[in-house]
């Protein structure tokens, strides 16, 4: 099959968001680079910044209705247009094809909703401000010591530094994993449950 790379520049050329950073939540500390969440956070959403793509349609939906939320007050055709134009498999953004009927449905239900309650989301432990000019190494360095140092070694900063592995181009492994936290393989497999196993395997197929 193809290979399609991702097609990023047409969302920046449209000024259209794909990430969104807490609004409520108030951060433990404050850094250059951005803030940590002692307690985590689930009002971060940060899309499209790793290599995986979208992969299932149960993906699809939640990414056309996080980016509804992001996009609230944009125009309802221009919003579709987008979302047709992500849903492209030739676009680099999913693997798969799908009937516009399924994806209008989508298109819907995310118009739809008012969102008098956010989007499900993952907590994120650590929160990367845009423009930062650190390298996704660098990134997973400051995300290791700080799940490290705070001894949060759990599934949420396991998944934190699998995303950041991915986006540095590597293959994710428990070892990788506990030389970035610092910590035995042990407590990565103690903490490795079957939802995180599949995240890593579907990642790991975009590297």
């Amino acid at each position: 099959m193809l290979q399609y790379l991702r097609n990023i520049e047409h969302l920046h050329r449209k000024r259209f968001e794909y990430k969104k950073e807490p609004t409520t939540d108030v951060p433990t500390k404050k850094y250059y680079w951005g803030s940590y969440y002692k307690d985590g956070t689930y009002q971060d959403y940060s899309l499209f910044y790793g290599n995986a793509k979208i992969t299932t349609f149960k993906a699809l939906a939640w990414h056309v209705e996080v980016l509804r939320y992001i996009n609230f007050n944009w125009d309802e055709d221009d919003f579709k247009k987008i979302i047709y134009f992500i849903a492209d498999i030739r676009n680099g953004f999913v693997t798969f094809e799908i009937n516009t009927r399924y994806l209008d449905k989508y298109i819907g239900n995310a118009l739809s909703n008012d969102f008098s309650f956010k989007p499900v989301n993952r907590k994120k432990i650590v929160v990367f401000k845009d423009g930062t000019g650190l390298s996704s190494k660098q990134k997973s360095k400051i995300v290791g010591e700080i799940c490290g140092k705070e001894k949060s070694i759990d599934s949420d900063c396991i998944y934190e530094c699998m995303l950041y592995i991915n986006s540095d181009k590597r293959k994710i492994t428990i070892t990788n994993i506990a030389k970035m936290l610092n910590c035995s393989r042990m407590s990565i497999y103690r903490n490795m449950n079957t939802e995180l196993k599949e995240e890593r395997d579907l990642l790991n197929m975009s590297v």
